[in-house]
């Protein structure tokens, strides 16, 4: 049959005209259809809203059968739209929205709708629900939400609005929920919302609110939820909130409150959590809280209040949470405490606690987790505080205790123990295999005997287990252990430990052995080969004999390794010198001999890893040459010492002379040093010529050579006598802080005016040396995120918390795998140490001065942060940019990011995660320091990105 070339486009124009004919008499879907046009639909979702060809007119609406369109009965009228989640963008104009008149419910949550709020919302009269959270919409919050008198529930959680919070929210009478949390809203809270007539549910929490709270708050008779935290108010709690009588839930963590606890609180007795953690608030608790009988939850850690846990709280038999970790906290922890019947999780560590833990914690409840480190409690774990049975974190450490473990025997719901650093003793009575879930052990720094239970090997999900600096513990290595599946740190130094190494079978996980300082005998099992991720080996100071297996040098992984203080015998093996991970080799003071294999890996150690071997030679040590009859070699001998006698002589009287009252030269090495002494390093700076031209507090580095080879990057300090101690204690603190993403300083040389602090040397530069390198955007997020997790780590995971202090790309480093860590941290407060600029009170951050200063620099690293973001995206074309960035608009911002990191439309997942890093560097950029966000918060904004895992 032949076809009419008239035919196709006849049919396209009938159809077309068809299709115009239907969305005549069906102005709901012409209006969804308009709107479908002027977004984007970047998982096109909305695929199903179209009109299928060749349908007439019925009098129904065609989008009653698309995704998210919900009708009335008859398919007549639009009465809800729900785009919840539909991976959305763009603006919503608005104009479409006249015809809705019907619509009721109308929620486009969780999208990336950006722009102002479109007032025409604000027309749709019968509106009840109104969701627009999880968006990205800006501007202040438009006027005339009063045409919504119907509305019941207003969510807009977690946006971009600023100015003040709207006030006619408060006219309307049917309001139940008003969630406006999670933008910049900023000014005080208006008076008038104390006003609201039906409300239940306020959420005002993550914004930028300031001023005092409003007392008229306390007029809200019918909220049973108010969350309106994590702003920077003035003033502490009106006691008015206490008229709140429904109150159910109550949060005003993190919002710069301080002064007293109100007593009144008490009268909330509908209360169930009240979570005012991460303040200021002074005194004591008040006791009338034990009239809260309905309270859950009570958290008010993180703030300075002193005084004892009230005896009443005996009275909370509702209380599964008490919390009030770091405060000021003291007395002794009440015995009504551990007669509460629902108590699940008690934390109180960090405070000043004293006396025994109550004898019957545990028995009447159902304890899940007790943290009550870092406080000075003594006597010994109540016997029953595994008595419920849900027991998975013990958290004892650092403190007096003493006693036994028997109360753990079986506890078999433990996931994680930690009770290192107390005077416990007897034998460890852990019963291995109805451990089932036990992940994490740390016995370490107690007196424990009886050697490690031999059924260790039965905890099949131990990962962690450490009984370091137990001098009298004894007995073997259990046969198994080295196989448990997931164990990757084992740390038995010190332990007084005896017998053979157990045979390395299925050692697949394993990172870290630690046994030195103990009696073992034997060899290392050949069987090591297994062990492909081991990076750490610490077998000095024991008893092994035989060679060195050659499988230990082949390991992949390994970086770490030391023998000495032993009795190996035979070469070196060859393989060490292949390795690309070796660090550190020490297998000096053994009975080694033959010849030093010549890798440069190796000859770079330097003599005193191989020193105390007299059958070892060859570079770094002597030259081997023919042997030498014994009445020579005696002969030599004793030249020798009378020379090294004299020469040492010589420079001990030089020394002296040269150094006058400088005073007697010391070393301090961190994890990653052999054990060499302070002339050994100061004989590696003489080879050094710019040495003693290095300015000090420069902050400047010059590189040098130690004894055992290895190149450390080395910084110069002078301080007065009176100083080295308040000093030094803080560079022991810096030497402690280990961290992936920081540099590591390994140790620091000093006398009474000099120092010298001793850097890891790290092969492949900083970051301002190749900021204008072109890099794709995974290893941009690898770089912000690294950043963000060694800043993070200072501020957070070390008590007390390090600030930077100088913050910038030249002290971005990276390592072999091009992983960036920080350098200089904490250099500037040393520096200000030394000089007396700060009180010298680091030790106890005693002094209000000292916090505020700390607190400044925090904040100042979380604006350097911000800017360091902004160099990276931009290739180090904005430097510090931080002012300029506040002074653009949004979208401005995020166009100029997406052109120089060449972001289109078609990788909508890039530009999603740039907006997110743009909204994290312009947080962190915010004039007022208040305003910004901490370095935990910022990276938990930073947790979706497609690096973060790496």
């Amino acid at each position: 049959m032949e076809i009419s070339p008239w035919s196709l486009p006849f049919n396209l124009l009938f159809t077309s005209m068809l299709i115009v004919v239907v969305l005549a008499a069906d102005p709901y879907s012409k209006a969804l259809l308009s709107l479908k046009s002027q977004i984007i639909d970047g998982s096109n979702s909305l695929d199903d809203w179209k009109v299928p060809p060749g349908e007439t007119p019925s009098g129904k609406v065609h989008a009653c059968s698309w995704s998210g369109v919900k009708c009335n009965k008859n398919s007549t009228i639009v009465v809800g739209l729900n785009l919840c989640m539909k991976n959305l963008a763009g603006e919503l104009l608005g104009n479409q929205l006249s015809v809705f008149t019907e619509l009721v419910e109308l929620n486009v949550s969780q999208n990336a709708f950006s722009g102002e709020l479109p007032v025409e919302i604000f027309n749709l009269s019968k509106l009840t629900t109104l969701d627009i959270s999880g968006n990205n919409f800006s501007g202040r919050f438009p006027n005339g939400i009063t045409g919504l008198k119907k509305l019941v529930v207003l969510d807009a959680l977690s946006n971009s609005f600023s100015g003040p919070l709207p006030v006619e929210v408060t006219e309307l009478e049917s309001l139940k929920v008003l969630n406006l949390a999670g933008s910049y809203f900023d000014g005080e809270i208006p008076s008038s919302y104390g006003s609201f007539k039906s409300l239940e549910y306020l959420h005002l929490a993550g914004n930028s609110l300031t001023g005092k709270i409003p007392p008229e708050l306390g007029k809200l008779k019918t909220v049973t939820h108010m969350e309106i935290g994590y702003n920077f108010y003035e003033g502490s709690i009106p006691w008015q909130l206490s008229n709140m009588t429904e109150l159910q839930y109550l949060d005003i963590a993190g919002a710069n409150l301080s002064g007293s606890i109100p007593k009144q609180l008490c009268n909330l007795t509908k209360l169930e959590s009240l979570f005012l953690f991460r303040n200021q608030f002074m005194g004591s608790i008040p006791w009338e809280f034990s009239q809260m009988v309905s309270l859950i939850n009570l958290d008010l850690s993180d703030n300075l209040i002193s005084g004892p846990i009230p005896e009443s709280f005996g009275e909370l038999k509702k209380l599964k949470l008490l919390s009030l970790m770091f405060n000021e906290m003291n007395g002794t922890v009440p015995d009504t405490i551990a007669e509460l019947p629902s108590m699940e999780t008690l934390f109180i560590w960090n405070n000043f606690f004293t006396g025994s833990l109550p004898e019957n914690l545990g028995r009447h409840s159902r304890l899940r987790w007790l943290d009550v480190s870092n406080n000075s409690f003594i006597g010994s774990i109540p016997p029953g505080v595994c008595a419920g049975g849900k027991l998975f974190k013990l958290m004892l450490f650092s403190n007096n205790f003493t006693g036994n473990l028997s109360a753990l025997s079986n506890c078999s719901s433990l996931v994680r123990i930690r009770v290192e650093d107390n005077s416990f003793s007897g034998e460890i009575p852990l019963n291995f295999s109805h451990l089932h879930g036990i992940r994490y052990i740390d016995l370490s720094g107690n007196t424990f005997t009886g050697g490690i239970p031999a059924d260790i090997s039965k905890a099949l999900k131990l990962q962690y287990f450490s009984v370091s600096n137990n001098p009298e513990l004894g007995g073997t290595i259990p046969w198994k252990t080295w196989s448990l599946p997931f164990l990757q740190n084992f740390s038995a130094s010190f332990c007084n430990i005896s017998g053979n190494l157990p045979p390395f079978r299925s050692c697949r996980s394993l990172v870290v052995v630690e046994l030195q300082k103990n009696t073992i005998s034997g060899s290392i099992p050949n069987s090591i080969s297994n062990c492909q991720s081991l990076e750490i080996i610490n077998l000095a100071r024991n008893h092994l004999s035989d060679h060195i297996p050659k499988e230990l040098a082949s390991l992949p992984a390994l970086g770490v390794v030391d023998l000495s203080h032993n009795d190996f015998s035979g070469s070196i093996p060859a393989e060490f010198g292949k390795s690309s991970s070796l660090v550190l080799l020490n297998v000096s003071f053994n009975d080694i001999s033959g010849t030093i294999p010549s890798h440069k890996l190796l000859q770079s150690m330097g003599s005193s890893a191989y020193a105390g071997n007299p059958k070892l030679c060859g570079a770094p040590l002597q030259s081997c040459s023919t042997a030498i009859d014994g009445k020579k070699l005696r002969l030599i001998l004793l030249i020798s010492a009378g020379v090294v006698i004299l020469i040492a002589a010589t420079v001990s009287l030089l020394i002296r002379l040269q150094k006058g009252s400088k005073g007697q030269w010391k070393m301090n090495s961190f994890i990653g040093l052999p054990q060499f002494t302070a002339n050994d390093v100061l004989r590696s700076f003489n080879a050094t010529d710019s040495m003693e031209e290095l300015p000090p507090f420069s902050g400047a580095f010059c590189k040098a050579v130690l004894p055992t080879g290895i190149t450390v990057l080395v910084k110069k300090l002078e301080w007065e006598p009176k100083r080295v101690k308040i000093a030094s204690e803080f560079i022991t603190q810096l030497g402690n802080s280990r961290h992936m993403n920081l540099i590591r300083l390994l140790g620091f040389c000093y006398n009474n005016q000099l120092t010298y602090l001793l850097y890891d040397c790290l092969p492949n530069g900083n970051l301002a040396e190749k900021l204008r390198m072109q890099r794709d955007w995974g290893m941009k997020c690898r770089i912000i995120i690294g950043i963000a997790k060694g800043l993070c780590f200072l501020h957070h995971d070390c008590n007390p918390a390090i600030p930077h202090g100088d913050l910038k790309s030249s002290n971005v480093m990276f390592d072999d795998n091009f992983e960036p860590r920080l350098a200089d941290f904490g250099f500037k407060h040393l520096i200000q140490l030394i000089k007396g600029t700060v009180p010298a009170t680091s030790s106890t951050l005693g002094t209000g001065e000292f916090n505020d200063a700390i607190k400044d620099e925090l904040y100042k690293d979380i604006y350097d942060f911000g800017e360091l973001i902004l160099e990276i995206l931009t290739n180090g074309k904005v430097i510090k940019g931080g002012a300029s960035i506040q002074s653009k608009p949004k979208d401005v911002v995020l166009r100029e990011m997406y052109d120089e990191n060449e972001a289109g439309s078609t990788n909508s997942l890039q530009e999603d995660e740039m907006k997110q890093v743009v909204d994290v560097a312009l947080l962190c950029t915010k004039s007022r320091a208040v305003d910004r966000p901490s370095i935990e918060d910022a990276l938990k904004l930073l947790s979706g990105l497609k690096a973060n895992g790496k």
